[in-house]
């Protein structure tokens, strides 16, 4: 099969890719390589170098709201299935530039959208997020009622809609995908997870907005396998699933930070209010997902964050700046 997959050298992308290709199917990649104005660029360098040597294929330097580059890319390769990573990655980023991010998560998603209706293409695997339910509790379902909180989730929520709809009217398959809380290797610094760890291997203060925020973290491995598996799955086929770690022990923000600091052996925690940008979220309801397609994470928490510690410390990268 061939797979079209956007933000293909990005955090979770290039995980999705190198599991499509394991699986023996053929993988194009596009990804506009932006650093989304906050990504240092020898971070942003060394990272997308050290992603393109797992994977088999370069990503094409693309822009997704360029409708001319997205129908072309399709077209020339014949893309029968996309799977659409591409966006801006939260809702801290969002806030900071939201017109750009309208442009990205709306604009670049109807020109992919366009270009499956004009060359055909039969599937489309649009990954959105545990956001879109807005404040829930643990055990979520796919078919709660979603009441999206914050820019980011109210977008990534439309783009579910336009995905439905256009599948509605034109006949192809889709695919919705939400993730929640992933962590691991090869991502940014400005992040949850890579902030407390980073900052406990460096013996600071770890500053905890919300110590009882619950947050369903889940290992990139896990959640890139899972989109794989769901993109591969019939009977996945115009169906909404979460893919998240989903471990019966919940971990809160206090926890995960607590945990940084045991596995580094060094920093302190200070508490702070919630943040209020984000909602309440818990642990997400994975049981559709498992009995449809199998998916099995297998990585704990305190597994795959002792994993990404070790990651820094063999990283040459890092090292430098540790």
């Amino acid at each position: 099969m061939k797979i079209l997959v956007t933000g293909a050298a990005g955090f979770i992308g290039h995980n999705v890719v190198r599991f499509l290709e394991q699986a023996g199917h053929e993988c194009f990649g596009i990804d506009s390589r932006t650093n989304y104005g906050f990504v240092p660029q020898a971070e942003q360098e060394y990272l997308f170098n050290e992603r393109s040597k797992r994977m088999n294929i370069i990503p094409h330097v693309t822009d997704i709201r360029n409708t001319q580059q997205i129908n072309s890319f399709v077209g020339t390769f014949n893309i029968k299935t996309i799977v659409h990573l591409a966006s801006f990655p939260r809702q801290k980023v969002v806030q900071q530039d939201p017109v750009t991010a309208s442009q990205t998560m709306v604009t670049g998603l109807i020109n992919l959208l366009e270009a499956a209706v004009i060359h055909k293409v039969k599937k489309f695997v649009y990954i959105s997020s545990s956001m879109v339910y807005g404040n829930f509790d643990s055990d979520v379902t796919e078919d709660a009622v979603c009441n999206p909180v914050g820019q980011y989730g109210i977008m990534k929520y439309m783009g579910e809609k336009l995905v439905e709809d256009y599948a509605r009217q034109h006949g192809f398959e889709y695919i919705i995908i939400r993730p929640s809380a992933v962590y691991g290797e090869y991502d940014v610094e400005d992040r949850v997870v890579s902030k407390f760890m980073l900052g406990a291997m460096r013996g600071e203060t770890l500053r905890v907005k919300g110590a009882s925020e619950v947050l369903d973290f889940t290992y990139v491995e896990d959640a890139a396998m899972g989109i794989a598996q769901a993109t591969l799955s019939k009977k996945a086929n115009n169906k909404i699933y979460n893919i998240t770690r989903s471990a019966k022990q919940q971990y809160t923000l206090k926890d995960a930070a607590e945990l940084a600091i045991k596995i580094a052996g060094r920093g302190s925690i200070e508490v702070q209010d919630r943040d209020l940008a984000f909602p309440k979220r818990g642990r997400l309801n994975i049981s559709s997902a498992v009995e449809d397609f199998g998916y099995a994470p297998t990585v704990d928490v305190e597994e795959g964050f002792r994993r990404y510690y070790e990651w820094f410390k063999s990283s040459s990268y890092w090292q430098n700046k540790l």
